[in-house]
């Protein structure tokens, strides 16, 4: 992939993403640290970021090392269970107690995304230094009249995240090609009392990543802009036979017995234990999470996968867009510490690191990365070739459009709700 420089800097990809691993407790509200100065003495400030897992948050390690080569800082945590952050988070910011950093997405598809957040006057602009680094031609999705809310930090790609060593054990030489093959895999692996697919069905942010992977292929890769068509009404989601196929692509998954025992009720420890022990082949999870994943199972190797498309002949495509955001509290009382940290963090070595501590792509250099040497091999060809686009609802109108996906396929894994139905909601949350 080619990176794209202008005469501000070097421009990355740009959207969002959903950790995977067992939740921590929620930590109560959290509370900005006290004012100081940034001229000398003690600094504080505090931060906020979602997590899904046990261990360490890659946010958290980078302000650590921040900590370390700057003595006189001190950067208070306020981690927050992935599937509450979002509410949680604005309730914070209403509240004046939210704090002075905060780890948002960029477009409007969440509670979390920057554009209502900084729409709502939560978010302070920043400075060259997040400039710099918002995708090339995604800067509606960080701000607007000039202005950004958001510093990218790193390049993820969405789609499978597959244990390797479990497929080769479960006779897997070769990963489907096509959905038809995919189902056939699928029921052999049942039979032997596996599966091929680890899902969290009780909680929505997996159910609406898995339907939005679905949708990739058979929606986005012949229609990049179909998003655009959206926003002009010029097409629907109810109208739509790609996501129809998606929908209907949910029902088939679940019928093959793609999902292990009790998927509907499963959280996110289902697909760490899943994948873990090799009892399951893939997730629909984020890329990253193969490093961690690769931690919780050691001798295991894990890879980055696209899902297969319809037919082996059908365009392949995939999500790949920055992952998550820095942003300042604009009633923070420490926004020159907050700062500080943020234009460290954009510095070339600092987003190296962390792509290398998340496991994702870096945000440059794309050109000369190894990425037969990686995780990321078997979309190599996908990531070079620009068959990839941000996750759809980073460019939907409000984060309702995506609690109606992702909260209809559970009732369609459940038998409750019909494709129609789920489409029909979405459409009608577009208006909200």
């Amino acid at each position: 992939m080619t990176q794209h420089r202008r005469s501000a800097g070097l421009k990355v990809v740009g959207a969002l993403a959903v950790p995977t691993i067992a939740a921590l407790a929620l930590s109560g509200c959290s509370t900005s640290a006290s004012s100081t100065s940034s001229s000398g003495g003690s600094q504080e400030f505090s931060l906020s970021f979602a997590t899904s897992n046990n261990i360490e948050s890659p946010f958290q390690t980078l302000a650590e090392d921040y900590m370390k080569s700057h003595s006189n800082v001190k950067i208070t945590f306020n981690p927050q269970p992935n599937d509450s952050y979002d509410q949680t988070l604005r309730t914070q910011l209403q509240a004046g107690n939210a704090s002075d950093v905060v780890v948002t997405t960029p477009g409007s598809g969440q509670g979390r995304s920057i554009l209502p957040l900084a729409q709502a006057g939560f978010l302070e602009p920043l400075d060259d230094a997040a400039k710099k680094l918002v995708p090339s031609g995604s800067d509606a999705l960080f701000g607007a009249d000039s202005k950004v809310y958001g510093q990218a930090m790193e390049i993820t790609v969405v789609g499978l995240v597959a244990n390797e060593t479990a497929a080769k054990a479960s006779g897997i030489t070769d990963f489907p090609a096509d959905f038809a093959a995919l189902e056939k895999q699928c029921k052999n692996l049942q039979s032997s009392g596996k599966s091929l697919f680890a899902l969290a069905g009780a909680a929505a942010p997996n159910t609406g990543l898995m339907a939005m992977s679905l949708a990739a292929s058979r929606v986005y890769a012949g229609d990049p802009d179909w998003n655009a068509k959206r926003t002009a009404n010029q097409v629907t989601f109810a109208g739509s036979d790609g996501w129809k196929s998606a929908l209907d692509a949910v029902k088939k998954l679940n019928d093959a017995g793609c999902f292990q025992q009790g998927a509907a009720g499963a959280g996110f420890d289902a697909i760490t234990q899943g994948l873990a022990s090799g009892t399951s082949v893939a997730g629909f999870i984020p890329a990253p999470s193969w490093k961690q994943l690769k931690t919780a199972a050691a001798g295991s190797e894990f890879d980055v996968r696209a899902l297969p498309a319809e037919q082996a002949s059908d365009k392949a495509y995939t999500f790949a867009s920055a992952n998550y955001a820095f942003s300042i509290n604009a009633a923070s009382k420490n926004k020159d510490a907050a700062k500080a940290f943020l234009d460290w963090a954009a510095e070339p070595e600092q987003t190296k690191a962390f792509a290398e501590i998340d496991g994702a792509l870096p945000v440059s250099g794309l050109d000369s990365y190894d990425f037969n040497g990686s995780a990321y091999k078997n979309v190599a060809d996908l990531i070079k070739g620009g068959k990839y686009g941000p996750l759809p609802n980073s460019q939907w109108p409000n984060s309702s459009v995506y609690d109606a996906l992702a909260t209809g396929v559970q009732g369609l894994i459940t038998g409750q709700k019909t494709t129609d139905q789920v489409l029909q909601a979405m459409d009608a949350a577009w208006g909200q």
